[in-house]
């Protein structure tokens, strides 16, 4: 009887020091669970028509995703979403790495990424949008950051190296908060949506990944 007492005093103390996440303390920014298999999803865009080839929907075990394999290719793929940033301030996704760049290093002359996700923020019709891009890089140490666009793309690499190819990995980045401390701001934006770029033209090669679960949670 003790044995139980502990245990479930255990399971308590643990619910209450790493609390779950409820499903409606986020909202889905792109899932697609509704997306044709094969299919370009349909409510997304490239900035050039060879980029759709880059992108379409697949399906594993009944979950519904968005496959990236580039062949040379560097179109990223975007999709507009607006939220408030203060109320759901973290950006959360799954991706899975499968063929990383050869030789990519997120930097000048070999700025390929097997997985990046973008925060989209209005600025420029001529220069585009500010972002915040979060990265898995094959070489570059978590937790680096870069820039890119003459500094409108901010760059934070939050995976790193090829121990989890072949896996989904989740992930969880206060979006809000990046945006301020990495653009130089106090000035809370209002998205413009969401992107993302699996990429290999800097380094002609190829570069492979899965993307699913967009969405926008509270802290």
């Amino acid at each position: 009887m003790r044995r139980c007492v502990s245990l479930v005093v255990a399971a308590l103390v643990a619910a209450c020091v790493a609390p779950r996440v409820r499903a409606e303390d986020c909202v889905p920014l792109a899932d697609f669970s509704a997306a044709a298999v094969g299919a370009f999803p349909a409510d997304w865009k490239v900035r050039s028509d060879g980029g759709r080839s880059v992108y379409t929907i697949a399906e594993e075990d009944g979950r519904r995703f968005l496959r990236a394999r580039s062949r040379g290719h560097g179109a990223q793929a975007a999709t507009e979403r607006s939220w408030d940033l203060n109320e759901r301030p973290v950006l959360a996704w799954t991706w899975r790495a499968v063929e990383f760049p050869r030789g990519a290093n997120e930097q000048s002359g070999a700025n390929d990424s097997v997985l990046a996700v973008y925060l989209l923020v209005p600025h420029s019709r001529i220069r585009g949008p500010k972002a915040v891009k979060y990265v898995w890089s094959e070489r570059v140490p978590a937790g680096t950051r870069l820039e890119s666009n003459g500094g409108l793309t901010q760059v934070k690499v939050v995976q790193s190296g090829t121990e989890a190819r072949g896996r989904w990995v989740d992930e969880r980045v206060n979006a809000r908060d990046d945006y301020l401390a990495l653009h130089g701001t106090d000035a809370v934006p209002e998205p413009a949506g969401v992107a993302v770029l699996t990429d290999s033209d800097d380094t002609d090669s190829t570069a492979q990944g899965d993307y699913a679960n967009l969405r926008a949670c509270r802290e």
